[in-house]
């Protein structure tokens, strides 16, 4: 009887010495706060686009986990939620998200147009003339925002979108986060 209850006293202190399991961390991982990045110091969450061709999307944070997805769309914004040692855990429009390497990434800032149909106008102003129009799903970069638009460029075109039908900027400011 008491070996039995030695063990089972063991049990519980490795437990209890464990702390979360990964399931935890993950979680922990992909709920967004305001805080600063340990390997970069950078603000987290943050836009970040992507940079490689092809960006392998990870399980976790080194090239032994397995690689879920593939990114395959150059400029594409993500945000980054965390950040450990030169992996970043980063998360697209639709919520999927993984690790990927700070080399597959850019700090160039790009949205996407999240209308059906987006006006790019002269002027940040409604009644400005329509430049362009831009489709849902259109990637264009980003040069800035002020007063709820921000001015864009695609496809050969520049000029300025409402913020509110653009995803990858940060509304609560109406300037897009670093």
């Amino acid at each position: 009887m008491p070996i039995l209850r030695f063990a089972g006293i063991l049990t519980l202190a490795l437990i209890c010495a464990a702390g979360p399991g990964p399931g935890r961390a993950q979680s922990d991982a992909s709920t967004p706060t305001a805080t600063t990045g340990p390997s970069t110091g950078l603000p987290i969450p943050r836009f970040v686009s992507i940079k490689a061709s092809e960006a392998n999307v990870r399980r976790g944070p080194s090239t032994t986990h397995r690689v879920d997805w593939v990114f395959r769309h150059p400029g594409l914004p993500v945000i980054v939620t965390a950040e450990y040692g030169h992996w970043r855990r980063v998360v697209d429009r639709d919520g999927l998200g993984g690790w990927v390497h700070y080399a597959l990434l850019s700090g160039n800032r790009t949205v996407i147009v999240d209308l059906e149909m987006a006006d790019l106008r002269r002027d940040p102003d409604r009644a400005a003339p329509v430049e362009a129009r831009l489709e849902r799903g259109v990637i264009a970069r980003l040069i800035g925002c002020d007063a709820g638009w921000c001015e864009i460029v695609a496809g050969g075109h520049r000029g300025w979108a409402e913020a509110a039908g653009l995803w990858g900027v940060d509304l609560r400011g109406g300037a897009p986060a670093q």
